[in-house]
């Protein structure tokens, strides 16, 4: 059996698994939590295609998140448009603007290209934020284009509440898991197979690959655009599960931690992403009542991988004959 038929049959048996939960706890707390998971799972793995794959140092996800986001907010705050029609919406207009970003920074190499992708980001936050001209005159008062400091709220949802009334949550769930199921599986698809080896070998050996007659700026803008569509998506849908967006949702904060995830688990790798977002989630959930010590602890965490686990948690795998 190949390695790619195996991982996918293998995401398909841990999507099986996880369908049962709503069965076994109907928890919303551990649900939405769950839920979560399933969102920054999506927005890992992709991100895990364009940095650990490819060997992108792009530091515009969340920039590409937020878009997702935001798209789908204005789509039905201006537009009326229902949050389940706007979310591949929203999914192609990240694709449009990663295509952008890709188009201005690909030239550059390491370092550069993070540092233009997060100036990128940045400006991208300070137009929404410095957005102060009125839009649009609601009842709470003036709007500007792009929400400013207030964000949206009162967008639309995916329909579910108004047809499973208190239990709207467990709905998301199940789209949520079917969102990662997804996503696991394309970026699967990516890695093991030719697009894959040909990104691994622009990230190992440009010259050599290069000389194969692998285009390195095509490639990588391909990989970079093609990744953004359910970037975008997961920002729809937490835009959809929670109801508002705002400013927030550029946070370098979030973009760290999403970040450390990839560094836990095992950048490159495809499980490696999943497995560190279970892991700094359930450290961060257990530090939570720890107030400023639970930002000490999620940075000694990354600091005990980064110098002795440097391969991640899959790292550890991979020294008893395991793969990736």
């Amino acid at each position: 059996m190949s390695n790619r038929r195996r991982d996918i049959l293998i995401a398909l048996a841990l999507a099986a698994v996880l369908a049962l939960v709503p069965l076994l706890t109907g928890t919303r707390y551990v649900l939405t939590q769950m839920t979560l998971f399933f969102i920054w799972a999506i927005v890992v793995t992709q991100w895990n295609l364009v940095l650990g794959v490819a060997g992108i140092f792009s530091l515009a996800q969340m920039a590409l998140f937020a878009t997702g986001a935001y798209a789908t907010a204005m789509l039905g705050y201006y537009f009326a448009v229902p949050n389940l029609l706007a979310m591949p919406v929203a999914g192609l207009v990240t694709v449009a603007v990663s295509a952008l970003i890709g188009l201005a920074c690909l030239r550059l190499r390491g370092p550069y290209v993070a540092l233009l992708t997060l100036a990128i980001a940045q400006v991208i936050y300070l137009m929404v934020v410095n957005d102060t001209a009125c839009f649009t005159n609601p009842p709470s008062g003036c709007l500007p284009l792009f929400g400013g400091v207030r964000g949206f709220s009162r967008f639309g949802d995916l329909g579910f509440r108004g047809l499973l009334g208190s239990k709207w949550y467990v709905a998301h769930y199940y789209v949520g898991l079917a969102l990662a199921t997804l996503a696991v599986i394309f970026s699967i698809a990516i890695i093991r197979g030719p697009l894959g080896l040909a990104f691994q070998a622009l990230r190992d050996n440009p010259g050599y690959a290069i000389s194969r007659g692998i285009s390195k700026f095509k490639y990588q803008l391909w990989v970079f655009s093609l990744s953004a569509f359910f970037t975008g998506v997961a920002g729809a849908f937490y835009a959809a599960q929670f109801g508002v967006v705002g400013p927030i949702v550029f946070s370098l904060a979030m973009l760290l931690f999403l970040l450390s995830m990839i560094v836990v688990g095992g950048m490159g790798t495809v499980w490696g992403p999943l497995l560190g977002a279970a892991v700094l989630m359930l450290a961060d959930e257990g530090m939570r009542e720890f107030g400023d010590w639970r930002d000490i602890g999620l940075g000694l965490i990354l600091a005990v991988f980064v110098i002795l686990l440097p391969k991640g948690l899959i790292g550890l795998k991979s020294r008893f004959g395991g793969t990736r």
